[in-house]
């Protein structure tokens, strides 16, 4: 089969080379008419498990309480008082300008929210008017404290020192986009656990298109609206301290970053390449072919990308980068391969050497190119589906740079003159055997420093842990981590978390055993409805004037019927529990607890309204009080304090805080564990009536996935990768010494992240997986070269040596290219970048130097191979049925 595949490529490849270079450049040419199309996501889908349930949640509770995305506007005064005439006049101009800006629907800011302590009012007056910063004869300094110390506004909306203050931009809430991936993860779900029919097959199809030329054109708006503010707020530099944040901002600047890395680094690598091809081969073709190759991988396989509208996220940001070095790398084989056969046999012609090359190189270039895609594979399990995405492109880029490496090169070659000037003399295989000579005298240094690695590997692997703070992401030279660092230190966190409470089933029913207000026990009817609330009504609209009449408990009020004096003994409406006494009970003392954490900045619930009216009221309220409260409550307290924390229509509370990035001690697991327990065991919820969302739910689970998916899974890669090494080599023993190097490899990886703190994350996770997939690729072609030079005197010393000085060679300029490209990435401003840059090049040495050290005194010492049956060298290279029988 072997013979009959290099006839049949020796044939269409190296018999019409012009041919198949005309063929590669329309199918490059055609695939660059895609670029264009090309798109970068960083949504928050990005940041998600795909099949996560609390992903579905999340959306839902966002869609229920209409708590969609937003933008925040720090804001300080550099002229002095924030609250100033000349500041607050600024404040206005910026904030009225900031409302223009399409998609916001409201600003708010210390100008407009309402005030209730300035001064304090008793919650009867409450209704005769709201008072504001912006009302005339209002006392500046009753603000002030109102915003320091009253439980509605304390560390939201004014820093402690009183300098910096928050304008938050609240933006259109996107329920057409959250009705389409709601239904797009149902029919994944429905796919996943039972199957599809052919129309739920065509709608899936149709949903995930519409809802993905949704969200693109959602993200465009976006990235516009963010560059708007921008532009907005350079107008007020001169005067004030402005920073942006919030989601929106950080998935616009995350894509810039994204888009930067793609173009400085990949234009980077490709300097770096031409110079490490000059200074290794010293001839224009050995730098102009790989380029040309390594080039055309990239665009097609971009191309590629963008006609199948496959988007890169940050996960797959390096992605180009990656498949440039194991580009280069398989080209630097085969040209490393053609030079040692043009100096053995320089009366050979063309046609010989491109067929030798080829016929030698396919076999080991094969094997390094499936155990590569193994390792990318193993990605694919994670569940989220931008590391998923990086390992089908991964294992596509492999296949096609396979694919290409070995039609350009060698039809390349059989075009140009056989010989393009002096070869130049390469004393490379002087460097490569010292590695060799000091495996042969230093045994016992080599494998006691492979026995330390591994057991100080160990201890690292140990300390991983997943738990990261996204504020670390970015450089502090960034705007998103100074304008995180400011809303996370001086306006009460960052990353939001909910609590959900649904109502207990044995609720006692409200003004049960109550007293009369009015010298009367009695029983009867809360006062219900939403629309008596000012609240949202059944349908979700917002009910009538609830102050249309002046006597809310006049014949002509329209809710006469929930009368609260009916008859005794009737229930309580079953969707007020939560604005009972009993209820706010419960709530203040969650509220309360978290609080108390100190990992949790800003606490916001229906307990904030109730401190405030047992403030103001100066004393308990009963619930007849509360229902009577809650009749006649402004809508823009409704809107502040109830509609965001309560859906009588669902029986359910809610409970809003942010939680401080900024912290060193999060730990987020931790945390919502923590809460499930105080929920749980301390305040006897049922489970079922406690559920926790929010990004940092969702963010926790992916982090929690990455470890037990990939960590977990690694054993399993190594077991495919040593199933390969049996097929290639027809050896346990054998296959085992070439695992061996890569598995500490991988392992000195991992460890030195957990020495050094790094935490796991969609970007570093994909770091064992490259160590693998790229280390391995060592082994394979060290193994087999070794093989076909032991075949000639069986003597593993000088085989050894012969080796080094031969792939040995290859393998030392691959590495060096990929350890230098990717350090390139060092000089990124996004970290993830950084480490995976870094923690590749560390990876790709210790591959390398295990390779030239550990395997082949692994060779030496257990001598695996079987003794040559005589000298099989005849001076001609072996051809690769001989020379692998295997």
């Amino acid at each position: 089969m072997l013979l009959g595949l290099k006839t049949w490529y020796e044939k269409l490849v190296l018999g019409h080379p012009k041919t198949v270079l005309a063929l590669v450049a329309l199918l490059t040419i055609a695939a660059a008419a895609g670029l264009p199309r090309f798109k970068l996501d960083a949504s928050a889908d990005s940041l998600t498990l795909e099949t996560d349930d609390s992903l579905d949640f999340f959306r839902e509770i966002s869609e229920r309480y209409n708590s969609g995305d937003f933008l925040v506007v720090t804001y300080r005064y550099k002229g002095g008082d924030l609250f100033s005439d000349e500041s607050l006049a600024t404040m206005r101009r910026l904030q009225d300008e900031l409302a223009m800006v399409q998609g916001v629907t409201t600003v708010q800011s210390i100008l407009n929210v309402p005030l209730l302590y300035s001064p304090k009012l008793p919650i009867s007056e409450v209704a005769d008017g709201i008072r504001t910063l912006s009302s005339p004869d209002v006392d500046r300094g009753m603000v002030r404290t109102e915003f320091l110390e009253s439980p509605i506004y304390k560390e939201l909306i004014l820093s402690p020192d009183g300098e910096t203050t928050a304008m938050m931009l609240n933006l259109e809430l996107d329920k057409e986009g959250l009705d389409l991936v709601r239904e797009r993860d149902a029919l994944r779900r429905l796919r996943n656990s039972e199957g599809l029919n052919p129309e739920q097959a065509e709608r899936l199809e149709m949903v995930t298109a519409d809802y993905l030329k949704h969200r693109t054109a959602q993200e465009a708006q976006a990235r516009e609206r963010v560059q708007e503010v921008r532009e907005i707020l350079t107008h007020y530099d001169d005067q004030t301290e402005l920073f942006l944040g919030g989601l929106t901002m950080i998935t616009s600047d995350m894509i810039a970053f994204i888009q930067s890395d793609l173009m400085v680094f990949g234009a980077g690598i490709l300097i770096f390449i031409v110079v490490t091809l000059l200074l290794i081969f010293r001839q224009p073709r050995w730098v102009i072919l790989p380029l040309i190759t390594c080039v055309t991988t990239a665009v097609v396989m971009l191309g590629l990308l963008s006609w199948l509208d496959w988007r890169m996220t940050v996960i797959s940001a390096n992605f180009v980068a990656l498949l440039l070095i194991i580009t280069l790398a398989i080209t630097i084989h085969l040209a490393v391969r053609y030079r040692e056969y043009f100096a053995e046999h320089p009366e050979w012609d063309r046609f010989q050497l491109a067929s030798a090359t080829v016929a030698f190189m396919a076999k080991p270039c094969l094997y390094t190119g499936l155990t590569t895609m193994v390792a990318f594979i193993s990605l694919v399990v994670s569940g989220i589906r931008p590391v998923i995405d990086f390992g089908w492109m991964m294992t596509m880029g492999v296949t096609l740079a396979l694919v290409l490496s070995f039609l350009i090169i060698p039809a390349s070659l059989m075009l140009l003159k056989k010989q393009d000037g002096a070869l130049g003399k390469d004393n490379s295989h002087a460097f490569t055997q010292v590695f060799s000579r000091f495996a042969e005298h230093h045994k016992a240094i080599v494998l006691g420093v492979a026995v330390l690695a591994a057991i100080i590997s160990a201890v690292g692997i140990s300390r991983l842990k997943v738990e990261n703070r996204f504020i670390d992401y970015f450089d502090d030279s960034t705007e998103i981590h100074q304008g995180m660092l400011v809303i996370d230190q001086r306006l009460g966190g960052t990353i939001n978390l909910d609590i959900v409470l649904n109502k207990p089933e044995d609720s006692a029913p409200a003004f049960e055993g109550e007293e009369d207000p009015f010298g009367s026990d009695f029983g009867g009817e809360e006062l219900a409805g939403d629309e008596l609330a000012g609240g949202e009504s059944a349908d979700g609209e917002f009910g009538g004037d609830p102050f249309a009449a002046e006597d809310p408990f006049a014949s002509d009020d329209p809710f006469a019927a929930d009368d609260p004096f009916a008859s005794e003994g009737e229930a309580a409406a079953p969707d007020a529990y939560w604005f009972t006494v009993a209820g706010l009970n419960q709530i203040e003392q969650l509220h309360d607890f978290l609080e108390a954490q100190p990992e949790i900045g800003k606490v916001q619930s229906l307990a904030t309204l109730y401190k405030v009216a047992q403030d103001l009221n100066d004393g308990g309220l009963n619930d007849f009080e509360l229902a009577v409260a809650r009749q006649t409550l402004p809508e823009e307290i409704n809107q502040v304090l109830v509609h965001p924390y309560w859906s009588p229509q669902e029986q359910q509370a809610r409970i809003t805080m942010r939680v401080m990035e900024t912290d060193p001690n999060l730990q987020r697991d931790e945390l919502i564990q923590r809460i499930y327990t105080f929920a749980e065991d301390e305040m006897g919820l049922a489970p079922e009536n406690v559920r926790q969302t929010g990004m940092l739910v969702l963010y926790n689970n992916m982090l929690q996935s990455l470890f037990k998916s990939q960590i977990l899974t690694l054993g399993a890669v190594f077991a495919g990768i040593l199933l390969m090494f049996l097929v290639l080599f027809r050896s346990l023993s054998l296959a085992v010494i070439a695992l061996v190097p890569n598995m500490l490899a991988a392992c000195v990886v991992l460890g030195g992240m957990g020495l050094a703190n790094i935490p796991l994350d969609m970007m570093t996770i994909t770091i064992a997986a490259i160590t693998v997939g790229i280390g391995v690729d060592h082994a394979i072609h060290y193994l087999y070269r070794f093989r076909e030079e032991f075949a000639k005197d069986g003597d593993y010393v000088a085989t050894m040596h012969r080796s080094h000085a031969t792939i040995g060679r290859a393998m030392f300029y691959t590495a060096i290219t990929i350890i230098a490209g990717f350090s390139i990435l060092a000089l990124s401003k996004f970290v993830p970048s950084i480490y995976f840059g870094l923690l590749t090049a560390l990876a790709m040495s210790a591959a390398l130097l295990g390779s030239l050290t550990l395997l082949p005194l692994l060779l030496v010492l257990f001598k695996p191979l079987p003794e040559p049956a005589g000298n099989a060298s005849s001076g001609k290279p072996l051809p690769v049925a001989e020379a692998c029988p295997g």
